[in-house]
C-alpha cells in the first residue's frame, strides 16, 4: 500500500451516516461486501450496504463512494435503490467474517478475528482487506470475553477465509479466471456448457460482467442478458459502453428492450434510445455518448487529469473534445478536438482552447462504415468526434467498435499467433 493511504477498521464504518456530496443523509452503513480469492490475495471491497431511512438496504459501489471516513461516507448522490441481495461470491463482513476462527500460518495457532482493515490500493480506485485484527486463545460466541493476546497480522498470514483452489464451482472458475482480460474470459465463457457459463455471469460482478458481455458473440450476449434478473440486466447494461449496450438492446424483442430500458437510469435510458435511432453499421450506431469533454476555459492539467480515468479505454483516452455547455452529450457547440500528444507539449496552465486541432473534420452521425474507416485510414485516428447538423457533439467512434463491425461475424472463433520457426502471424479457427 502506498504510504499515506488511508487505512479504515471496518468496526469504525458500521452504523455511521453515508451523505450524499450536498449533505444530505441518505442512510446509514449496516455491512461492507467483499470478494474473496483464492489462497492468501487480499479480498476486494466491492461495496457498502446502505440502510435508507425506510429500513430498504441496497448496496452502494466503492466506485460511487467519493470519500470515506471514521465518521462518515461521502456518496456520489447517485444511488441504486434497488434491494441488495447477496451473490454467490461475494462475503458480508459484519455478518461473516467478524468472530470467526482463523489459523495463523506461522505457528498454527486458532485465533478469533476482532477486526479487519481496508485500504485504497495506490493509483487506483479499488478498495482491499489488507490487516486482521485477531485474539489468541478462547473462542467466539459465549467465550468471546475470554482473555487473550490480541495482534494485527497481514491478511496473508492467517488461513480459513479464502477460497479453495480445488473444485469446480463457479466460485473456484471465477477465482481462476479472476486475471484474465474480458476478452480471455470472455472466450472462456463462450466454451462453457449454458449452465457453467450462466453461472460464472452470475457470479461476476456488474462491471466485469459488463466487460466480458462487451467481448461475446451477440449468441451469448443475448442467452446470458435472458437468464439475469431483469433488474440484474438492467444494471448491467448500464455498466456497458452505451455503444455496445445499445447494440445488444437492439436485437432484442422490443417488448423486452422496453422493459429494460424502464429499469435503468432515466439518463442511461436515454442515451439508449438515442443511439438506437441510427442505423447500426452508421456512425452514429457506432459511437459512445461518453467521450472527454472540457469546457474552453479547461486546462492542460484538467485535461490530463481526465485522461489518467482508468476505464477510459486507450482509444478514448487518446484525445480530448472541447465544446460549449452543456457538458454531456449533446453538448453545445462543437469548437475542435485536442490530442493527447499535443496536451503533453504544453504547460498544464495552457487552456485547451488554445490547442485545438480545428482542421480536423467532424464525422456526420449518419455517416456509413466504409466513410468512417476511411476517415480513420486517412487521418491515422484512433477516435473522431461525431457531430450533428447543429454543431453538438454527440459522441465519439473509436477504432475497435469501426474493426469490430467490420471483421467477419465469426472473428471471435479465431485465434491469432505467431508461427515459431517464420515469426509471421497464423490463425487457427475454433471448434
Amino acid at each position: 500500500m502506498a504510504a499515506g493511504a488511508p487505512r479504515i477498521f471496518v468496526s469504525h464504518l458500521a452504523g455511521i451516516a453515508a451523505f450524499d456530496p450536498n449533505g444530505d443523509q441518505v442512510g446509514r452503513v449496516r455491512d461492507l461486501v467483499v470478494m474473496l480469492r483464492v489462497g492468501r490475495r487480499p479480498p476486494r471491497l466491492l461495496g457498502l450496504v446502505v440502510e435508507l431511512s425506510t429500513r430498504r438496504r441496497i448496496f452502494l459501489p466503492m466506485t460511487r463512494v467519493t470519500s470515506v471516513e471514521s465518521g462518515q461516507v461521502i456518496t456520489t448522490g447517485v444511488l441504486n435503490v434497488r434491494r441488495f441481495e447477496q451473490r454467490p461470491t461475494e462475503r458480508l463482513v459484519f455478518g461473516e467474517l467478524l468472530d470467526r476462527r482463523v489459523t495463523l500460518v506461522e505457528s498454527g495457532e486458532e485465533v478469533t478475528v476482532l477486526d479487519l482493515s481496508v485500504q485504497q490500493r495506490p493509483a487506483r480506485r479499488d478498495w482491499e482487506i489488507d490487516k486482521v485484527f485477531v485474539r489468541k486463545g478462547g473462542k467466539s460466541g459465549a467465550f468471546r470475553r475470554a482473555k487473550g493476546e490480541s495482534l494485527t497480522v497481514e491478511w496473508s498470514a492467517v488461513t480459513g477465509f479464502s477460497l479453495e483452489e480445488q473444485g469446480q464451482g463457479a466460485e473456484s472458475l471465477l477465482a481462476t479466471f479472476e486475471q484474465l482480460r474480458p476478452a480471455d474470459l470472455a472466450n472462456v465463457l463462450h466454451h462453457l456448457s449454458p449452465k457453467r457459463r450462466a453461472e460464472v455471469a452470475a457470479a461476476l460482478d456488474d462491471d466485469r460482467l459488463a466487460d466480458v458481455l462487451e467481448e461475446l458473440p451477440e449468441d451469448d450476449q443475448i442467452e446470458i442478458l435472458f437468464k439475469l434478473k431483469e433488474e440484474r440486466a438492467a444494471d448491467v447494461l448500464e455498466a456497458m459502453d452505451p455503444d455496445d449496450a445499445a447494440d445488444l438492446l437492439g436485437e432484442l424483442p422490443t417488448e423486452e428492450q422496453e422493459r429494460l430500458l424502464s429499469l435503468m437510469q432515466p439518463a442511461d435510458a436515454a442515451d439508449m434510445r438515442r443511439l438506437m435511432a441510427y442505423e447500426e453499421h452508421t456512425a452514429g450506431g457506432l459511437m459512445t455518448t461518453e467521450p472527454i469533454i472540457l469546457r474552453p476555459d479547461a486546462t492542460v492539467a484538467d485535461a490530463l487529469a481526465r485522461v489518467r480515468n482508468p476505464d477510459l479505454s486507450p482509444a478514448l483516452a487518446a484525445q480530448v473534445y472541447v465544446c460549449r455547455p452543456p457538458d454531456e452529450t449533446p453538448t453545445g457547440k462543437y469548437l475542435g478536438t485536442v490530442h493527447f500528444q499535443r496536451l503533453l507539449r504544453d504547460p498544464p496552465y495552457t487552456l485547451v482552447s488554445a490547442l485545438l486541432d480545428e482542421a480536423l473534420e467532424a464525422l456526420d452521425p449518419d455517416a456509413a462504415l466504409p466513410v468512417v474507416a476511411g476517415f480513420f485510414a486517412t487521418y491515422d485516428m484512433v477516435a473522431a468526434p461525431v457531430v450533428d447538423e447543429s454543431g453538438s457533439l454527440l459522441g465519439a467512434v473509436t477504432v475497435d467498435d469501426v474493426l469490430d463491425h467490420m471483421l467477419p461475424d465469426d472473428w471471435r472463433e479465431t485465434e491469432f499467433h505467431l508461427d515459431e520457426d517464420t515469426g509471421e502471424e497464423v490463425t487457427a479457427h475454433g471448434s
